[in-house]
């Protein structure tokens, strides 16, 4: 719901009817900058107030119902894109962020050769599965906690800002004092207890696609996010599940365009993921840029072929060179 005020509304009758929103249960009141106009805007449980009743007060001018289900991660409601600040990094806005580093935190000699390679080729944040959500029970599930501590390692001599996967609530404290940004996997998009307590942390949040949802589920799983109290969330395009069987997954790149009319939230791509096979990764890295996307977030690994995990669709880091070379070259372009 959005409430639009009278542009000479007067500071004392706005701070009247403000603090009677706040007042009322299931209700989150936020202000919305628009060059022209006041306005403010209502999520939540916003159905046992009428617009008559919000009309009553003399700084009210009209209101207006959002038909979306998401509120918070609609652009109605917030039109401006925002932008996520992470340790001085900012993606959304016209900030393009490079998310590079391996599938999973093997070794401490691993970690810390692939985040100075990232960093040098122009990488903004390391990311890194300290614990990895596998299809088989059989697979290597991560190093856990140790690999967390070989994450903040390479932060401290790096000074890159870590972005790791949260599989479970078991974990919570440990991921909200040691990562910058909580990395939600495709697989627990839809893992809405967990969704809600990530939002309490008040973090920045990676929220990945599910193979198999839709652009407004993706919407309201960031939903329950922000309900919980964080608005930094960073959405992911990683591909979804379709008939074809050439590529890992399906890379919806319409989906980068079709969310940013939809919502202000910053938009990422996942081309590693989307194809399962590295040399597939450059040609949909350079299409998700020109797509307009806000960042990207590639694997990169020494040694693809000893990687404990995902080394078919993990690029080596001259080869991530060379393409961060060729993604500035886009961004100039789109530039002009």
């Amino acid at each position: 719901m959005l409430i639009i005020l009278k542009p000479d509304a007067a500071a004392e009758d706005i701070a009247y009817m403000y603090d009677f929103l706040k007042g009322m249960d299931n209700i989150i009141v936020q202000h919305i900058q628009f060059e022209s106009a006041k306005i403010i805007g209502l999520a939540g449980d916003t159905e046992k107030l009428s617009a008559n009743s919000l009309l009553s007060f003399n700084c009210v001018e009209r209101v207006t119902r959002i038909q979306e289900p998401y509120k918070l991660a609609s652009r109605k409601f917030h039109p401006e894109d925002s932008v996520i600040n992470v340790a001085g990094q900012k993606i959304g806005g016209g900030h393009f962020a490079v998310i590079a580093g391996p599938c999973s935190v093997e070794s401490e000699e691993q970690i810390l050769s692939i985040a100075r390679e990232v960093k040098v080729s122009g990488a903004n944040f390391l990311r890194g599965g300290a614990f990895k959500p596998r299809t088989s029970p059989y697979s290597f599930m991560g190093l856990g906690l140790d690999g967390l501590e070989l994450l903040k390692m390479a932060r401290q001599k790096t000074d890159l800002p870590i972005v790791t996967e949260l599989m479970s609530e078991e974990y919570l404290d440990n991921f909200a004092e040691d990562v910058d940004v909580i990395q939600i996997g495709a697989r627990n998009m839809q893992n809405f207890p967990l969704l809600k307590q990530v939002g309490k942390l008040n973090k920045p949040v990676l929220l990945k696609r599910g193979p198999s949802s839709t652009i407004d589920e993706l919407l309201m799983a960031a939903e329950y996010i922000m309900a919980g109290g964080s608005a930094k969330v960073i959405l992911c395009e990683r591909g979804i599940r379709t008939f074809e069987t050439a590529t890992r997954n399906t890379l919806d790149l319409s989906a980068v365009p079709v969310i940013k009319s939809k919502s202000h939230l910053p938009v990422v791509v996942d081309p590693s993921h989307a194809t399962g096979y590295w040399h597939l990764v450059e040609s949909m890295t350079l299409a998700a840029v020109a797509s307009g996307a806000d960042g990207l977030i590639i694997e990169v690994h020494n040694r693809p072929e000893a990687a404990l995990c995902d080394g078919a669709q993990s690029i080596t880091p001259m080869i991530f060179r060379r393409l961060m070379q060729k993604v500035r070259r886009i961004r100039e372009v789109l530039s002009e």
